[in-house]
C-alpha cells in the first residue's frame, strides 16, 4: 500500500522560529488519521506542507507514493478544507461551484449539486449568509467533487456547534465509505477522533510524537496501580508515559506489547484513547513511538526513495 503523506528531516521555518522540525512520517493510505497536538505544536504547518501552501525550509514532503507536494498531479488528487472553510462570503454557493469547476480538471458537478440538495443548502443563497454547519458543508462538498484520493482537513470543527459537528462528521464518514479516500483530519476535538479515527500522530513542539494504528496504540497502554515502594522496580521494566504517586500507591500508564506483563500485587487498567492521547500532551518529554515501516516506492532518487 502507497504512502497517504511521507516525511523525511521535514522542517519548516519562519524567521528564527521552527514550527516543524527533523518530522520522518509514514502514513499509509487508506486510514482515517487523527492528527493531534496543542496548539503550535506544528499540525496546521504539517498540513499545509502536504497541500504544497508552504514550502519546506528542510527535509522532502510526498503524497500518494510519491508525488512531490504542492505539484500539479497532487493538486489533481489531494482536497483541503481549512479551519476557516476558505470560502468567498460575498459570493453565491452556485458560484462557489462554478469556481471549483472551473479549477478542477476531474469535477464531478452533478455530486456536488446532488449533495447539496440533500443537504437542504440552496444554491442561490450567499456563502455569508449560511449557518457555520451549512458553509463547512459547502467547503467538505467543494473537496468531494474533486474526487480526491486523500482529503486534508484542518480543524473543520472548531466553529461548530454539537449538531453541526455531527452532521458533518456523519457526511465525512459517509463520503469515506462511499469513495476509499483516505483521510488526515487534524482537531483538538480528541472525543471525535476516538469515534472516527484508525490511525493517529500526536505532534509536540514541531516533532512527532507518537504515530500507529488506534487499535495497535490502545492495546499497548496500560495503567499499573500498585504500591508506591515496588513502583522504581516496576518502571525500570517497561516504559512509563505517566507517573503518578502517592505515599502508599502509584498509578504508572506504560506500554508494552504485552498485556499480560503484570507484577504481582498489581493491577492493570487499559486505556482509552482520549486519555492516552491527553497524557502524551502533558508530557512532552515522553519518548516518541516508532511509526509504521516505510512504504515502499518506485525509487525517485530523493532523500524518501
Amino acid at each position: 500500500m502507497s504512502a497517504a503523506i511521507e516525511t523525511a528531516g521535514l522542517g519548516k521555518r519562519y524567521g528564527r522560529t521552527w514550527a516543524l522540525r527533523d518530522c520522518s512520517l509514514v502514513i499509509p493510505a487508506g486510514h482515517v488519521v487523527g492528527l493531534v497536538g496543542p496548539n503550535g505544536a506544528g499540525k496546521t504547518t504539517l498540513l499545509s506542507l502536504a497541500v504544497g501552501l508552504a514550502t519546506p525550509t528542510a527535509g522532502e514532503i510526498r503524497v500518494l507514493g510519491g508525488t512531490p507536494a504542492g505539484s500539479a498531479a497532487a493538486l489533481d488528487t489531494v482536497a483541503f478544507v481549512a479551519q476557516d472553510a476558505a470560502l468567498y462570503r460575498n459570493v453565491s454557493v452556485a458560484d462557489m461551484l462554478r469556481m471549483g469547476r472551473g479549477m478542477n480538471r476531474h469535477w464531478d458537478a452533478e455530486r456536488a449539486h446532488d449533495r447539496l440538495r440533500e443537504l437542504g443548502i440552496p444554491a442561490r443563497k450567499k456563502v455569508g449568509e449560511l449557518s457555520g454547519g451549512q458553509r463547512s458543508q459547502v467547503a467538505l462538498t467543494l473537496a468531494l467533487a474533486k474526487r480526491p484520493r486523500l482529503l486534508i482537513l484542518d480543524e473543520p470543527l472548531a466553529a461548530l456547534d454539537p449538531l453541526a459537528r455531527h452532521e458533518f462528521m456523519a457526511a465525512l464518514m459517509a463520503a469515506v465509505t462511499e469513495d476509499g479516500v483516505s483521510v488526515v483530519f487534524s482537531s483538538h476535538v480528541v472525543a471525535e477522533l476516538e469515534r472516527i479515527c484508525d490511525y493517529l500522530v500526536v505532534i509536540q513542539d514541531g516533532r512527532v510524537q507518537v504515530s500507529g494504528e488506534v487499535e495497535t496504540l490502545t492495546a499497548e497502554h496500560h495503567v499499573l496501580v500498585g504500591p508506591a515502594e515496588e513502583a522504581d522496580d516496576v518502571a525500570r521494566r517497561f516504559p512509563v508515559v505517566r507517573d503518578r504517586r502517592t505515599s502508599a500507591q502509584a498509578h504508572l500508564l506504560i506500554r508494552t506489547g504485552d498485556p499480560a506483563a503484570v507484577p504481582s500485587g498489581w493491577r492493570r487498567h487499559p486505556v482509552a484513547l482520549e486519555e492516552m492521547v491527553l497524557t502524551y500532551m502533558r508530557e512532552p518529554a515522553a519518548s516518541a513511538l516508532p511509526g509504521p515501516a516505510r512504504v515502499p516506492h518506485e525509487p525517485t532518487g530523493s532523500g524518501l526513495s
